[in-house]
């Protein structure tokens, strides 16, 4: 195969195909359907919108569980050369078989250059070679985009998860949404929109929803003094302990020690 090649492969519900690999590269998106791909002897379930990059020589097999609609687009490796100018394929991670599933407006675009090729290789105009070449070159780029974008989100999911952590640990400390943010180097800010990502709520919010809890199981099992209860839990004063506690139990932590009091 010389050039750029693109077109249709439907499955059948329950299709299987023989472990294989090819000496050109494949791009596979998946119009309808679902299925599983075996890349490199890692299994990767498919469905609408997943695109699957396999390099030369990569050993894959694609299963469906439905039946399965896939483009397929076939490029050999001179249709690569100079696209990456300036950048090496090492610097935007281009260097290996990989399986992602696009978010629906980077699926979209990737979308409307699959048609674009497509529309080229019905054609076969003047200026066929150069227009294909030119939208699988917007295609491999709108896919480095997505596996950026999918890093950042990884790492924003990671130092979230390091933010919860460290609220677990140290809730009793005297924290603010900027001290919280400056320990692990970003703003405050920033540092609210990635927990809000992952956990639905401020870092703050969750410190303080700890602080109730533990406040909730001291006040139904122990005698111990509201001041002292306070002061365990990590709050700087008694006003501002009855204030959240009202706020988040709809009562005071007296009403609620009265309420769930449980007998040793």
């Amino acid at each position: 195969m010389n050039g750029i090649h693109l077109y249709e492969s439907k499955h059948t519900e329950s299709y299987n195909i023989r472990v294989h690999f090819h000496h050109h590269y494949q791009l596979l998106y998946v119009i309808d359907g679902e299925g599983s791909i075996l890349l490199e002897g890692e299994s990767h379930h498919i469905s609408e919108h997943s695109t699957i990059v396999i390099f030369p020589y990569s050993k894959h097999a694609v299963s469906s569980n439905t039946r399965m609609t896939l483009l397929v687009l076939s490029f050999d490796e001179g249709m690569l050369d100079g696209m990456f100018t300036p950048l090496n394929k090492e610097d935007i991670g281009f260097t290996g078989s990989f399986c992602c599933k696009l978010a629906h407006l980077q699926a979209n675009e990737i979308k409307l250059l699959l048609r674009k090729l497509l529309y080229e290789e019905r054609q076969q105009g003047l200026y066929h070679d150069w227009a294909m070449r030119t939208h699988l070159s917007e295609i491999l780029l709108g896919l480095c985009r997505a596996r950026q974008s999918d890093c950042m989100q990884d790492a924003n999911s990671l130092r979230a998860e390091k933010i919860r952590n460290y609220i677990d640990k140290h809730y009793y400390e005297s924290l603010t949404a900027e001290q919280l943010a400056q320990k692990f180097g970003v703003s405050a800010r920033y540092s609210n929109t990635i927990f809000k990502e992952r956990y639905k709520q401020t870092p703050i919010q969750y410190l303080n929803e700890i602080r109730h809890s533990l406040a909730k199981n001291l006040l139904a099992e122990t005698d111990m003094n509201i001041v002292s209860l306070c002061f365990e839990v990590g709050y700087e004063s008694l006003p501002t302990f009855y204030r959240s506690f009202k706020q988040l139990a709809q009562m005071s932590p007296t009403a609620f020690r009265q309420m769930n009091r449980r007998e040793p």
